[in-house]
């Protein structure tokens, strides 16, 4: 029997719910259906009304935050179940309506008695009632976080707390010390913890982005970005793999999740990959990469982007974009590059023209990436994201029209403002979970003493502070969501680089490019344990072979710490296209040297040599380096060429 084109819709929430801890919700809800509807078409027009001008722009950040996280939170447990085998059950236990409603009315008390907590109560103190709700509006957040992002985030908070309160007698990293009732009152009613930055921003930006992918998924987007990368790469050597690379890029663009990107993609790539004689476990392994690098690629970034400017204040949202472009694009050549090597090291050809879409069809389509070019031109020119994203979605919304099959009627639109508070769950709960992290980092000076830690345990040597900054970023970012592990990393990991005086826009890229690389990092590679999934490979290697393929991704940041002009940090063009070239040349030479071919079979010192060449030419702003290992790099290909050519004149077979 033929191998089935796609996943069923089904057979995708299934593979969902099973690696991703957002997607594990309740599918038949029963009577309280409507309600949740009712509930989650609310909370999208509420951030459309703010988002207008014309009605004054957001609300004061505390009432903001309090209507986004309480209404969130309610619909978190009428949608999540307390268990994953509760998501198969009819309808929502009476706990979980009671849990629902006592969340939100915690998170309302806020708008409620909004000049006592930010007036009164901070001169005659709070009240027992006040600090009643914390508690309560605290762990009732840390419940909803555990059943919409997963437990990671949640043992990391929970022993934030725990450390904020028992910490005083930690030989070097002890504190003042709080009590209950004080620091409940900080991490619920201030702006430096739950209604922290992170959630400021996602009641203001990240939502209306992620309602805006919502709006291009109606439109037929990202079925026009798979086709696109066909029709671009799919006849070259190798061209389903690097199609998925590609298609992949694209769909990370207005995209925020890894595992949910890799599931998406990789139910219409990874069979087709597998039919073109690619080993499952590559399969699985080039659509994880490929959509875990989705989470770097401007403009959204996995909606940190939004974040890191608020982080960074000598650059701006228009800035970041920009200034994230080259690593982005450098990683995608990285996996790029290794789909090449495998693909030749196994003879895998491109496909036939007559598989492929055609020009003309996608030429005919091309108005589709209007909504996108409209959103990043606004955003370059110095629009406000909020505006820009308004934009944007009335864009999409018109560009519907543009085609029979997806015009968008009422229902169309009703149903696109459910998804939109649907998909914005757990990135709210995983911000103000966060919060709760950096307010402890901020209450205790934590930061600064982890800081001092990873100082004095690199000494004076900037490369081993990098090495112990990458291992901290990487654990802190395994099972957290692209927005929270880089708030996460931000303020513990980040503070250590910036103080050995790293340019903070360096140190911000370098712990999250580390943070989204937890995704493919054994022995927690959630978005390679999806795509084995839908491949029916070994996950574990599955991870190691989209590790290696993401080889780029680990050492990119190491180039862009040490040549800021990577960044556009006081960069001139030529410096720019010099650090460009030499990079993408030493990255061949590694992807080459992990893929176990280059321009033919290796011989074991052509190997060693070659892997030498590539640190050389990646080795930041040194000619003499640099120039060595071009000139190695050129020589074992020569060597390689000429051993190949004489092969084939003797007419011997050409093995992998």
């Amino acid at each position: 029997m033929a191998e089935k084109e796609t996943l069923s819709e089904k057979e995708q929430q299934e593979l969902l719910a099973k690696y991703d801890k957002e997607s594990s919700f309740r599918q038949n809800l029963g009577k309280w259906t409507w309600v949740v509807s009712f509930i989650a078409i609310s909370l999208t027009l509420f951030h459309l009304w703010r988002a207008f001008p014309q009605t004054g722009g957001p609300l004061v950040y505390l009432m903001q935050g309090s209507v986004h996280l309480g209404t969130a939170l309610g619909l978190i447990f009428l949608l999540y179940p307390a268990r994953r085998n509760g998501a198969k059950k009819v309808g929502v236990p009476w706990y979980d309506v009671i849990f629902a409603f006592l969340s939100m009315g915690s998170v309302y008390y806020i708008l409620f008695r909004y000049d006592w907590i930010t007036g009164a109560a901070r001169i005659m103190g709070f009240t027992p009632l006040d600090i009643l709700v914390a508690t309560l509006g605290i762990f009732l957040l840390l419940e909803a976080t555990r059943r919409a992002v997963g437990v990671p985030i949640v043992v990391i908070a929970g022993l934030a707390i725990v450390y904020g309160m028992y910490g005083t007698n930690i030989p070097y990293f002890g504190h003042g010390g709080f009590d209950w009732s004080g620091l409940s009152r900080r991490l619920f009613f201030s702006s430096d913890a739950i209604f922290g930055t992170p959630i400021q921003i996602s009641s203001t930006y990240i939502y209306l982005f992620l309602f805006f992918g919502v709006m291009l998924t109606k439109t037929g987007v990202g079925q026009y970005f798979n086709d696109l990368a066909f029709g671009a790469t799919g006849r070259y050597t190798g061209g389903t793999a690097k199609a998925a690379v590609a298609a992949s890029a694209l769909q990370g663009t207005v995209t925020g999740s890894s595992v949910a990107n890799t599931v998406a993609s990789g139910s219409f790539t990874i069979p087709m990959m597998k039919r073109a004689k690619f080993r499952p476990e590559f399969a699985a392994a080039a659509e994880a990469a490929a959509s875990t690098g989705g989470q770097i690629m401007p403009p959204i970034m996995g909606a940190a982007a939004f974040i890191m400017a608020e982080y960074v204040s000598s650059v701006s949202y228009s800035d970041i974009i920009i200034i994230g472009i080259i690593p982005a694009a450098l990683y995608f050549a990285g996996v790029f590059m290794g789909t090449h090597f495998e693909a030749k090291r196994y003879g895998i050809t491109g496909q036939p023209k007559s598989e492929l879409p055609s020009f003309n069809g996608l030429a005919k389509r091309a108005y589709l990436l209007l909504p996108l070019v409209t959103i990043i031109t606004m955003l370059v020119n110095g629009f406000t994201p909020t505006y820009a994203a308004l934009t944007g979605i009335g864009t999409a919304y018109l560009v519907s029209f543009f085609r029979k099959d997806t015009r968008m009627g009422f229902k169309d639109i009703i149903d696109a403002f459910e998804q939109g508070a649907r998909i914005a769950l757990p990135v709210i709960a995983a911000c103000a979970s966060a919060g709760i992290i950096v307010g402890i980092v901020v209450f205790t000076g934590l930061g600064g003493k982890i800081a001092g830690g990873l100082l004095s345990l690199a000494g004076d040597n900037l490369f081993l502070l990098l090495f112990f900054t990458m291992i901290a970023s990487i654990l802190l970012g395994m099972g957290l969501p692209t927005t929270a592990n880089y708030v996460v990393t931000a303020s513990m990991a980040a503070p250590a680089l910036m103080a050995y005086g790293v340019p903070d826009i360096s140190a911000h890229f370098f712990v999250f490019y580390f943070g989204i690389v937890a995704d493919i990092t054994p022995p927690v590679c959630l978005a390679a344990y999806a795509g084995a999934g839908i491949a029916k490979a070994n996950p574990m290697k599955a991870g190691v072979a989209a590790f290696k393929l993401a080889i780029a991704g680990f050492i990119i940041p190491y180039v862009f710490v040490y040549s800021p002009a990577l960044l556009l940090q006081d960069a001139e063009v030529f410096q720019v296209i010099t650090l460009v070239a030499t990079a993408l040349l030493g990255m061949a030479a590694v992807s080459a040297t992990m893929m176990n071919y280059f321009v033919y079979r290796f011989k074991w010192y052509e190997r060693i040599l070659l892997l030498i060449s590539g640190i050389m030419l990646i080795y930041p702003e040194n000619l003499p380096i640099e120039l060595s290992g071009l000139v190695l790099f050129f020589l074992i290909g020569t060597l390689q060429h000429r051993r190949k050519k004489r092969d084939i004149n003797q007419q011997e077979p050409i093995t992998a």
